[in-house]
């Protein structure tokens, strides 16, 4: 399928999802997030994809929702046709793991769409912030949540309340980011990543990113509990089977993804 907002790489068995307005600094606005929500359910549904990449440019992962787009919007017509719900959420719904791979600046829903992904690989010149009080304000793709169960509160506080944007030093210390790299590394790293996780077997990948999520979602015994049944029913896989044995035979797996 051709894309107007976004250029999409299959590399079996990975895929890259570049954001592609560079001329406004890939701000998100109503058709590229359609896009990007209507690529990366096909390529959830496709099972030669076992890992998702999504980057920008070398200036800009993105610098934060359109604002040309959103300053007409009032809230009858935010409520009405479900403005950020309707259409940005697509990745956090994804089965798939996805990774972020952001240089230049992560801004608003920029910062906001990078933290929905499941793993978060940020180049040197990375830049993140959550601005909107600049703009009489608050997040609204999950910026003030997100955030602050990834960086605690006094520092989600800060960055929300002054609208300061922190480096990537800052942002791997605080817990935002995963790793930091070159910024010419940062693609391939990515990759290389998506590689890694894509050579396990999907039903293990699949129930490890679920398990994770769960804990931002519950109590920890219930979390505990989760994730000990989600054990137990990954001995029936066949993929389970087949990597014990493979250990033990010390030998590759050669996974099924069942």
């Amino acid at each position: 399928m051709n894309y107007s907002n976004i250029l999409l790489e299959k590399q079996e068995p990975v895929a890259l999802i570049r954001l592609n307005r560079p001329k406004v600094h890939n701000a998100l606005n109503n058709a590229l997030m359609s896009e990007l929500s209507e690529c990366l359910a096909a390529l959830d549904a496709d099972d030669t994809v076992r890992a998702i990449v999504i980057t920008g440019n070398e200036k800009a992962f993105a610098a934060g929702a359109d604002i040309a787009e959103m300053r007409s919007l009032d809230f009858s017509q935010a409520y009405r046709e479900e403005f950020i719900t309707a259409n940005w959420e697509q990745v956090t719904r994804c089965r798939t793991p996805v990774i972020a791979a952001v240089a230049g600046v992560a801004l608003g829903g920029g910062c906001e769409l990078a933290m929905m992904c499941d793993l978060l690989i940020a180049a040197e010149s990375a830049r993140f912030g959550q601005p909107e009080v600049k703009l009489g304000i608050l997040p609204g793709a999950g910026g003030s949540q997100r955030l602050t169960r990834a960086v605690g509160k006094a520092k989600a506080m800060d960055l929300c309340l002054t609208g300061r944007m922190m480096g990537a030093e800052e942002a791997e210390r605080c817990g935002l980011v995963s790793r930091v790299v070159a910024d010419e590394q940062l693609v391939e790293e990515a990759l290389a990543v998506a590689r890694e996780i894509a050579g396990y077997s999907a039903m293990a990948t699949m129930i490890n990113k679920e398990a994770v999520n769960q804990a931002f979602e519950t109590t920890l015994q219930a979390g505990i509990d989760y994730e000990r049944r989600l054990l137990w029913a990954s001995f029936t896989t066949e993929d389970r089977q087949e990597g014990m044995g493979a250990f033990l035979e010390k030998r590759a797996p050669a996974w099924k993804h069942r």
